[in-house]
């Protein structure tokens, strides 16, 4: 079952309810009318307000699997985000499992990809070897011209450990939150970029346009 803002896609076998404010029918009315069915799995579109963020915990402090989306930086900026609609820390600290950021970059055109040499400070500034091979597109009728075909997504995953949910319980900062992830092993949405840059999928003038520098 799902709530969504506009339904967008028909899913065979899923029950989707589009959001209504003229007629009550909101993200949280529907949460809570799909909750009195005892789902085992709850899609909400986006998590916008307070009244949905609540229902959105407590239906997950309760056994149930809620996912939904949110406008954030990155995966850790989530708990923020939360925080900042109006979730208690402990609350949030007991229901999050997993938060994951995703962004798109722009894929090298396969018709036209050829060797090029990138600016050697980019390529400090990234972490990136001077003496790999890297590729960009050089445009043709494939790709009108502009060097790129189609995109791939790039994504970062922060997995709640029982230290991570004592630092969100307590309150920490989230640049605290941000570099004990780090040390566990979750990568940043720049360095997940990175990766497909030495794939040869994409740019790194690309890498540097859509995603944010992090200390």
């Amino acid at each position: 079952m799902t709530i969504e803002d506009p339904v967008e896609y028909q899913l065979e076998g899923i029950t989707q309810g589009n959001v209504n404010p003229r007629a009550g029918i909101t993200f949280a009315v529907g949460l809570r009318s799909i909750l009195r069915q005892d789902p085992d799995v709850i899609f909400v579109g986006e998590v916008r307000d307070h009244e949905t963020a609540t229902t959105a915990v407590e239906a997950a402090l309760t056994g149930h699997l809620v996912l939904t989306s949110m406008h954030a930086n990155d995966a850790c900026s989530a708990v923020t985000r939360l925080v900042d609609i109006g979730i208690e820390s402990y609350l949030l600290g007991s229901s999050l499992t997993c938060s994951v950021a995703q962004r798109l970059v722009r894929r090298n055109c396969p018709k036209c990809s050829d060797i090029y040499f990138p600016d050697p400070a980019l390529l400090e500034k990234l972490g990136l070897p001077p003496s790999r091979e890297y590729v960009q597109g050089t445009g043709c009728e494939h790709c009108t011209r502009t060097g790129f075909r189609g995109r791939v997504g790039i994504f970062e995953v922060v997995r709640t450990t029982p230290d991570i949910r004592r630092m969100i319980s307590s309150g920490a900062k989230i640049d605290d939150i941000r570099r004990v992830a780090s040390s566990l092993g979750a990568e940043s949405l720049r360095a997940d970029a990175c990766r497909r840059v030495l794939d040869q999928e994409t740019t790194v003038e690309e890498v540097l346009r859509v995603t944010a520098e992090q200390d």
